[in-house]
């Protein structure tokens, strides 16, 4: 189990973590920015923000369940057939992105109007004000719950048993069919799982202790 764990779980958990992080900030900034101004950025920026706002509302409103087996089993119907890590990937990642892209969101909507202010009267552009200013304070807010969405990810990861995907839960249901011994191999699979979170929420502590330690000293 703990090979399975290293080689599927663990780099499926990862790599769509990542991907969701990269859609859940392209999505929080569409759903953030106001439009311009102009009528011909104006109208497609707003079309952009109706499928950003359908997108997460999709992703919110249905189990994640559903959404894998949708990818994995309802796709090829259509002629997309996909291998079941990549659905995995996929289906993590779209569901990791709806969910972070709302606290990314939240985080930058919580940095105060008067930094946006103060970054106006030294002549920052909007987009210097959000990359040098806004940003650098949002990710450190962000931070804590994108930790926990991170670690709810890895537990997640179970579900790719549904798919297919031969990563922790699955190997330990296949030994339980061999040894007949159901609570011996969920309880490691548990322990496991449990060993896993353990040692990224002591990570998560870290980084937040870190990123404090800044913004302490520079309240001093």
């Amino acid at each position: 189990m703990v090979g399975a764990m290293l080689q599927f779980t663990i780099p499926l958990a990862i790599i769509s973590f990542i991907f969701g992080l990269i859609l859940a900030v392209l999505t929080a900034l569409i759903k953030f920015i106001e439009p311009s101004e102009n009528k011909a950025l104006r109208y497609p920026w707003l079309v952009l923000r109706a499928i950003a706002n359908f997108y997460v509302w999709l992703f919110r409103s249905t189990p994640l369940l559903v959404q894998l087996f949708i990818i994995f089993f309802g796709l090829p119907s259509v002629g997309i057939q996909l291998p079941a890590f990549i659905a995995a990937v996929i289906g993590f990642s779209l569901n990791t992105g709806a969910y972070a892209s709302e606290t990314i969101r939240s985080a930058l909507l919580s940095v105060p109007q008067d930094q946006w202010d103060a970054a106006y009267t030294l002549n920052f552009t909007t987009r210097q004000t959000l990359m040098k200013i806004v940003l650098p304070q949002a990710v450190r807010i962000a931070l804590p719950p994108l930790s926990n969405s991170f670690i709810g990810l890895v537990k997640d990861t179970s579900l790719a048993s549904s798919i297919t995907i031969l990563e922790m839960f699955q190997v330990s249901q296949q030994i339980t069919a061999k040894n007949y011994q159901p609570l011996l191999m969920y309880t490691l699979a548990a322990v496991l799982y449990a060993i896993v979170c353990s040692l990224l929420s002591w990570l998560q502590h870290y980084l937040e202790r870190r990123t404090s330690k800044y913004v302490k000293g520079g309240q001093n």
